[in-house]
């Protein structure tokens, strides 16, 4: 090092020169296109990879085939619950049924992996966006207010971030656009301490959002900072020991009154064309064909439940996967599971209901209802039939009634039984198309199972089983948890997922969670 400095001294006579082959940030945010990059490229993140196809890898160290956020996030909060199976044998995936993970399953320290550097991204563009960096490259009006817009978006995905690495980790590190890089390992926070912090920066951002259902499709809104809110305050017990239910039915009813409306047809919401029209929908991460390629995201859930006896052309791909399945504890929700009164027993039932082993694709119920498809039965855009068009609802209207209720139900202030009863209601009402599945009264047990009816397979059965006492309890239990054909109870420490072993080894400030 030294030999080279005395080199570039004679050479140049000063060391104050930007490298000549590297795109510093001077050069990446030279302008508004570079800032509108820079954040298409943090929205992006959700829903590409680093690297590309079976057998490359990824900044997660696992097969980049496996490694977008959704897919990674999906299977850590739904095949360790009673929703799905898997009967694959990859590294570290049947450790969910078993309920028998470590601190070195490579899904787990994948998604940590994913969350920090999506969180990363954020951090970066918000050091490059200050007023004082925005001033000095003459950014400054119009352009200005956009970059400043995008600011706010992105303290919205940073936060989202942080909620699910709160959710699943507990105490994650910490690192915000202050910090100082490579310099020190960053601290570890606390679980209640970042609950405040998420709270906090999603009040603060909410005044420079725009309003709710105003901003260009898949970004970030008012409504979705509500949303979010919303299930942080639902889950506040959880994660600080105190409820939060009344700050629940506020923001729930915050996104309720906004002028949100409910898809006449459950299955609208997860076709190709989901995009389009689609007044239900909150915040999606945005998938298409022809630009997003990788075999994460909505592409893995659409051919990974075809099954042999399925028709991929049906589904708008080419192939399927044999691989993700529903325990019966899910059709087994539904009164009647055939479909032909509540339509979002979307199944295929060529199979045996009971699933003879986790291995065996060809038992078990898949959910069929993301489909890439349109409205029309077109296939999606990628001619190949590889690649979907399906955006993934992060945040979807239907959830909103679901946690007023809820929160209702479990005591918090503001709200009414009767207005709770009337959003279940209007939920059923589209799922029957009639009154015939109406309520009359509602039940902390019987909205778990109707958050299961609407929301299976999106990505949040696992917080709700947590919620509800019931994720590693002996008894609640499903086919194939633990391990054991008929179920059974683990260990209370699971309802947290481990610390990385590879991030305790690199940063001494971090403590692994209770019994790992």
């Amino acid at each position: 090092m030294l030999v080279s400095m005395l080199g570039l001294w004679s050479c140049h006579k000063d060391l104050d020169r930007f490298p000549t082959n590297d795109l510093t940030a001077e050069v990446v945010y030279k302008n508004i296109a570079g800032y509108q990059g820079v954040a298409a490229k943090a929205y992006g993140a959700f829903a590409l990879t680093g690297s590309f196809g079976p057998g490359s890898t990824d900044l997660a160290g696992i097969d980049a085939g496996t490694s977008d956020f959704l897919r990674l996030w999906w299977k850590a909060q739904t095949l360790s619950t009673d929703e799905a199976v898997v009967a694959w044998n990859d590294p570290g995936i049947q450790d969910f049924h078993n309920m028998n993970w470590s601190s070195t399953n490579p899904m787990l320290n994948g998604l940590y992996n994913r969350c920090l550097y999506q969180i990363s991204v954020v951090n970066e563009f918000l050091r490059e966006s200050n007023p004082a960096k925005l001033s000095g490259r003459g950014i400054t009006g119009n352009d200005a207010t956009v970059v400043n817009l995008f600011r706010a978006e992105l303290r919205f995905l940073r936060a989202f971030q942080y909620w699910v690495l709160m959710d699943l980790y507990g105490n994650p590190p910490f690192i915000t656009e202050e910090s100082v890089v490579g310099l020190a390992s960053p601290p570890q926070i606390k679980r209640a301490e970042l609950f405040t912090y998420i709270e906090n920066e999603l009040k603060a951002i909410e005044p420079e959002l725009v309003n709710a259902r105003a901003n260009q499709y898949g970004r970030v809104d008012k409504a979705a900072a509500w949303a979010l809110l919303s299930r942080l305050y639902l889950n506040a017990n959880v994660y600080t020991g105190t409820p939060r239910f009344t700050d629940a039915i506020a923001n729930s009813k915050k996104v309720i009154d906004a002028g949100y409306i409910l898809l006449p047809n459950y299955a609208l919401m997860f076709l190709a064309d989901n995009n389009v029209a689609n007044t239900e929908m909150i915040l999606p991460i945005i998938y298409d064909g022809l630009k997003t390629q990788n075999f994460g995201g909505t592409t893995f859930l659409v051919h990974a439940q075809i099954q042999e006896g399925m028709t991929a052309s049906q589904f708008g791909v080419n192939g399927g996967w044999s691989g993700i399945r529903a325990t019966r504890a899910l059709p087994d929700a539904f009164p009647d599971n055939s479909g032909a009164t509540d339509r979002r027993a979307i199944f295929f039932r060529g199979n045996p209901i009971e699933i003879s082993a986790v291995s065996a694709a060809a038992t078990g119920w898949p959910s069929t209802k993301f489909k890439n498809v349109t409205r029309a039965g077109i296939a999606g855009s990628d001619p190949s039939g590889d690649f979907v068009d399906t955006d993934f609802p992060l945040f979807r209207f239907a959830e909103m009634h679901l946690n007023y209720a809820e929160a209702v139900l479990r005591g918090g202030t503001g709200g009414s039984t009767a207005l709770a009863l009337t959003y279940i209601n209007a939920l059923r009402q589209r799922a029957y198309r009639n009154t015939d599945g109406d309520f009359t009264s509602l039940s902390l047990d019987e909205l778990l199972k109707e958050r299961m009816r609407e929301m299976h397979w999106e990505g949040l059965r696992r917080t709700d089983l947590i919620r509800y006492g019931h994720f590693t309890s002996g008894s609640f239990v499903w086919p194939w948890k633990g391990g054991i054909a008929g179920g059974t109870g683990v260990a209370a420490f699971r309802n947290l997922y481990p610390i990385p072993a590879s991030d305790l080894s690199s940063n001494a400030n971090l403590q692994q969670n209770p019994n790992y």
